[in-house]
């Protein structure tokens, strides 16, 4: 750690040893060694000018899609719910929309402005800067069909505005910018949709409670589609709902759902992970890529 972060350590907004299972949808984690809150982008570039080079950096939002090991994560985790918190209409169907937004804020204000196709954002559980990192995507919609530009930071605190031709976009994939460059927000090209309203939104919550586990610990899909066909009905197609190691569980509700029933630790799941992809390739001889991102090191006394 550098001195200039030391002299910081008093900041509300820096921690160091943070327990991530307060930061992750799953309520699992060892610690961070370093956790930065930024309140707005000029304190976000002040603490990357600092940040010592070698030092790792891990974006996060909610904490939804993501998995830290119980050893804990020895870099950096920047937080960036209090960045770009704003949605802004501009000319005709534009709307700007910051990194910081949850998902579902941003499909409540677009369907009180009549604008779509946007309601699929109800249905993704994190943030809008995670969303345009993976290109996530429910309903049959996905994040990066909207985008025009984003804008970035890189670690060196360097901002500067991107069109979406700068990157290739594909299925839970996004490639393109700088290394450790991360998402401070978004201009989406909507147009004017006069079924967009509050009560569309209500149906899809209703659909996706009816099928989903929600309330329970959980970080979304764990799995990705494969072509053609769907990793629930893989999963649940292998006998594996409801299987059990440690405090993990496969719903028995949504099969491509991981939850936390009380103790679990990333342990369990990776288990739990494990098991349910050699079943699947035994029974199917499909190979299920993660959708969920795994990060951190193993808790050395397991």
């Amino acid at each position: 750690m550098n001195t200039v972060m030391r002299a910081e350590r008093n900041s509300s907004r820096l921690r160091h040893d943070e327990p991530m299972s307060r930061h992750t949808s799953w309520r699992i984690g060892g610690t961070a060694d370093v956790f930065f809150r930024p309140g707005n982008v000029a304190e976000l570039t002040a603490f990357l000018e600092k940040l010592d080079a070698e030092q790792e950096i891990l974006w996060i939002g909610l904490g939804s899609n993501l998995l830290v090991r119980d050893g804990g994560f020895r870099g950096a985790v920047i937080c960036t719910l209090d960045l770009g918190s704003r949605i802004q209409r501009l000319d005709g169907g534009r709307v700007h929309v910051g990194a910081g937004v949850p998902c579902a804020a941003l499909a409540r204000q677009c369907a009180r402005w009549r604008l779509g196709p946007a309601a699929f954002f109800a249905g993704i559980p994190g943030t809008v800067g995670g969303a345009l990192a993976m290109n996530a995507g429910a309903f049959g919609g996905e994040t990066w069909d909207l985008v025009e530009a984003v804008d970035t930071i890189d670690r060196s605190g360097r901002r500067q505005t991107r069109s979406r031709s700068a990157f290739r976009v594909g299925y839970r994939l996004v490639e393109g910018g700088a290394p450790d460059e991360w998402f401070l927000g978004a201009t989406l090209a909507l147009s004017d949709d006069p079924e967009a309203d509050l009560r569309q939104l209500a149906e899809m919550r209703r659909r996706r409670d009816s099928t989903q586990p929600m309330g329970e610990r959980s970080c979304g899909s764990v799995f990705r589609n494969p072509p053609g066909d769907f990793a629930a009905r893989l999963i649940e197609a292998s006998g594996l709902k409801g299987r059990r190691i440690g405090g993990a569980m496969v719903s028995e509700k949504h099969s491509n759902f991981i939850i936390n029933k009380g103790q679990a630790t990333a342990r369990d799941v990776e288990r739990l992970i494990d098991e349910v992809r050699d079943r699947v390739r035994t029974d199917s001889g499909i190979e299920l890529e993660l959708e969920v991102r795994v990060v951190g090191e193993n808790d050395a006394t397991v």
